[in-house]
């Protein structure tokens, strides 16, 4: 088993996180005992302070809202983005095609990295939708639209890679209908596929979780209900998120709105629900002992390095490891 970190190479990470110094990763990985990274790639690589060898594992683009766009559906464009040019601003054209070149060049970019996995989102939401959860498209929409594109991007997929393939609480791959999951599996033409489970994500689609314990009860119950199936999760992005009340607060409170949301509104939102919080109790453990994924990934919003330090000392002592 992998243990690793979530890191990425946008600016913000290479000032508040690594301090633009070489030397900083390998020292928190050293520090901490982690074979290495879950690596996005934001911005021109640059090797010295991202290590190839460190690099384990490559967490693919996303965007958020993006059936619409592959559907061709320009109403439902136009109604969430507003116009033509902020529809070119999102989606870096206005041309589909355009669109799956660049999924294409980030595969391209990530093969570069030779790493072990790729991590692909399965969700799709309209921001308009957010507050509400009134969603207009079903999961079994976004897993068969998704099973579409993926297929179309296979050629550039490096060979003996796994794709793994992520769940959110939006539309799409939730792990709360087990056939779906399966479905996803069975139809994409690649060989090596699995799932990178994310349990943060999983418990923002339980309103009712109160504490850590409830929170690892359910994700092993979810896990458990997945059956065969479960056992191609392969990798664990471990985190923990107690949302339910918040969520349910914006619900009530947004009832009957259907107004799109600024990108600004958009990420508040999206940072009170998804809390990427460390672990504090032994539950994790449970989770892992359970599961016992190829690689886990302490997968956190780290503010600065004390931060990021702080959140990995507390939850590896949570799993036992300190």
């Amino acid at each position: 088993m992998l243990e690793l970190t979530n890191l990425s190479n946008a600016d913000c990470d290479v000032e508040n996180l690594l301090q633009n110094n070489a030397e900083t990763l390998p020292a928190i990985l050293r520090e901490h005992g982690l074979d290495g990274i879950e690596f996005m790639r934001c911005a021109p690589w640059d090797r010295r302070m991202y290590p190839e060898e460190l690099i384990k594992g490559v967490h693919l683009m996303f965007w958020p809202t993006w059936l619409d766009f592959w559907r061709g559906d320009r109403a439902a464009l136009m109604a969430e983005l507003g116009s033509e040019k902020n529809i070119r601003a999102y989606y870096g054209s206005l041309d589909v095609a355009d669109w799956v070149e660049a999924w294409k060049q980030n595969l391209r970019q990530a093969a570069e990295c030779k790493p072990h996995y790729l991590v692909f989102h399965v969700a799709h939401n309209r921001t308009s939708e957010m507050y509400t959860r009134e969603f207009s498209a079903s999961d079994e929409d976004v897993i068969r639209a998704t099973i579409e594109l993926v297929n179309e991007l296979v050629p550039e997929i490096p060979q003996g890679c796994r794709l793994l393939f992520e769940n959110l609480w939006w539309p799409g791959l939730t792990f709360r209908q087990p056939h779906l999951a399966a479905m996803l599996l069975e139809q994409v033409n690649y060989a090596d596929t699995g799932f990178m489970l994310d349990t943060g994500h999983l418990m923002n689609t339980n309103l009712n979780l109160k504490s850590e314990a409830e929170g690892a009860a359910y994700v092993l119950k979810v896990y458990r209900e997945l059956g065969e199936v479960g056992r191609r999760i392969y990798g664990v992005h471990l985190h923990q998120s107690l949302s339910g009340m918040y969520t349910r607060e914006m619900m009530r409170r947004h009832q009957g709105t259907h107004r799109s949301l600024s990108w600004r509104e958009g990420m508040d939102y999206v940072l009170h629900v998804d809390r990427h919080e460390p672990f504090r109790t032994d539950a994790a453990r449970w989770i892992l002992d359970t599961i016992q994924p190829d690689y886990f990934v302490h997968e956190f919003l780290q503010r600065s390095r004390a931060d990021w330090e702080s959140k990995l000392r507390t939850q590896r002592y949570a799993l036992g490891f300190l």
